[in-house]
């Protein structure tokens, strides 16, 4: 009899000390695992993200300025929204993947073409055509490059230009302050200034 307790006292321990050794092999296994998916994963560098961080910083400000129908401040905003959307280097998405930068060349080229006019238009309203397609292209922009800034809000308007006529912004609030119809428009003065929707949102998840 004790020769048989002995022999199954000794099977327990043999099985404890097999399920220990498996489960930490298992446990290891998948905390390289993890590690290895970490490192998959791409992010940007700080001094890019700063830099696309001081773009949206400029966008905001010429939105705002938008808000308040303040054409000279428009200019003052959109020339520092120029001057930052310069800065940017994209050598490292080029590194990572030629296409995408390729892809970002192009939006930025876009979004230069139509907030360059901005600086020279003296009517309000074509000031805000072309905020609405640098806002076009900024928001694809941003999805192209992976975005891994403050949380933006893309923005709708559905009668912008008119009744059937709707354009987009970015935001970094949720709260809609419309750019183009603003606080200070001509027919609806600031009744419409909160007119608008959360379309999407852009942040690092």
């Amino acid at each position: 009899m004790k020769r048989v307790l002995a022999v199954v006292f000794l099977l327990i321990i043999l099985f404890a000390a097999w399920f220990l050794f498996f489960k930490t092999d298992k446990t290891s296994g998948n905390t390289a695992s993890t590690k290895e998916t970490s490192a998959a994963v791409k992010k940007h560098s700080d001094q890019f993200n700063q830099k696309i961080a001081n773009m949206m910083n400029s966008y905001i400000e010429m939105k705002n300025a938008f808000v308040d129908a303040d054409t000279a401040a428009i200019k003052l905003k959109t020339a520092q929204f120029i001057s930052s959307t310069d800065s940017l280097n994209l050598t490292e998405l080029q590194q990572k993947d030629s296409s995408l930068f390729i892809s970002a060349q192009q939006n930025i080229s876009d979004i230069k073409a139509n907030a360059q006019p901005i600086l020279k238009e003296s009517d309000i309203q074509e000031m805000r055509h072309d905020f609405s397609m640098v806002s076009e292209n900024l928001y694809p922009l941003l999805k192209t490059i992976g975005y891994e800034g403050n949380k933006l809000y893309w923005q709708n308007c559905p009668m912008a230009f008119g009744d059937d006529k709707p354009a987009n912004w970015l935001s970094n609030t949720s709260e809609i302050l419309n750019p183009y119809l603003g606080k200070n428009n001509p027919e609806y003065k600031s009744a419409m200034l909160h007119c608008g929707e959360n379309m999407d949102s852009i942040y690092l998840k």
